[in-house]
């Protein structure tokens, strides 16, 4: 099979195309023929050694996938054929998602709807899940607020304006450009800002009649962060998803205690390890979601497996909206 393998850490181009041999799946594991894999940008932390997850060399990176079932244990409910959706796990990737071949824990499969693209699935799950619990349990949007998302051409960003939406937020979102401003409305943004050019902040306060944002969703940290506390409304949340900018920002207690408003974290992986029995059923409202027409992956570009670092390098250059997927 063919595979993009990392054995030194570094930048895209750090990956090599080799054939190698799949072997046998690990005991318990579920086989699948892949179909498609989506780039995220964690995937470019991990190639350079910069995630809080390290892989021992060499490896396979991509923890996303979508394909067909080749083999599965008995009691993992499936069988070969059938058309998946799985993420990997980080922490040991053998066999990732660049590449033809994957394998995955059961308990990390689903079935995709009849009507969803591989493409579609590959990108659905990670980012749909952290937009759901970033804004649903840690932040609890209700109906009615203003739910203000940085980076909304992202990835995750992309994902959390339709929740939003979904959910009877008003959304504000910010961009870096004038075509992300433009993906954020083609979204479902009732407002768009480019933060480049407006003052986001002011922005916010002027649509919000001074009050602030109820809920800031920030995957970007940075100068962000430290803005996004101007504009935050009494009582509001503000939840930290990552640090795109490559800044981590301080919160500052005492603006914290003077504004009465909440800095909650969001690092989804956790609760596949600490309450797995919250994905289920979360996984079940975003699949009636997307079968309602309420959230889409925003797929902007596709890509043969051929050319991973090239798509890599997109992403971890913030010059994509929505995901980038490989197709195999």
């Amino acid at each position: 099979m063919r595979a993009w393998v990392v054995r030194e850490l570094g930048g895209p181009e750090s990956l090599h195309l080799e054939e190698i041999a799949p072997g046998e799946p690990a005991e318990g594991m579920v086989r699948i023929s892949v179909r498609a894999a989506a780039i995220n940008f964690p995937d470019a932390l991990m190639v350079a050694g910069l995630y809080q997850v390290k892989p021992e060399l060499p490896f396979v990176p991509g923890v996303e996938v979508s394909g067909e079932v080749v083999s599965a244990p008995p009691a993992s409910g499936f069988k070969p054929g059938d058309r998946v959706m799985a993420l990997l796990d980080s922490a040991g990737l053998t066999h990732g998602g660049y590449s033809e071949v994957a394998d995955a824990a059961p308990g990390s499969v689903s079935r995709m709807p009849d009507e969803m693209t591989f493409e579609e699935a590959a990108g659905f799950t990670l980012v749909f899940q952290t937009g759901w619990f970033g804004l649903h349990r840690r932040a609890g949007l209700k109906p009615g607020e203003t739910l203000l998302v940085h980076a909304g051409a992202g990835g995750v960003g992309s994902a959390a304006i339709q929740l939003g939406k979904a959910a009877g937020a008003t959304v504000i979102a910010t961009a870096g450009s004038d075509e992300k401003v433009a993906v954020c409305r083609t979204l479902g943004a009732d407002h768009a800002v480019n933060y480049k050019t407006q003052d986001f902040v002011e922005e916010v306060k002027r649509i919000t009649g001074g009050r602030g944002a109820d809920v800031v969703f920030d995957p970007v940290g940075g100068d962000v962060y430290d803005r996004s506390i101007k504009c935050i409304a009494f009582e509001g949340r503000i939840v930290i998803v990552g640090f795109t900018s490559g800044r981590i920002p301080q919160a500052a207690a005492n603006h914290v205690l003077i504004k009465n408003y909440s800095v909650v974290g969001l690092h989804w992986g956790l609760y596949a390890k600490r309450a797995p029995e919250l994905i289920p059923p979360a996984a079940r409202a975003l699949l009636d979601l997307y079968a309602a027409g309420k959230i889409k992956p925003y797929v902007s570009i596709r890509l043969p497996l051929s050319e991973a670092p090239r798509a890599l390098a997109t992403v971890a250059e913030g010059k994509s909206t929505g995901k980038v997927i490989l197709t195999v």
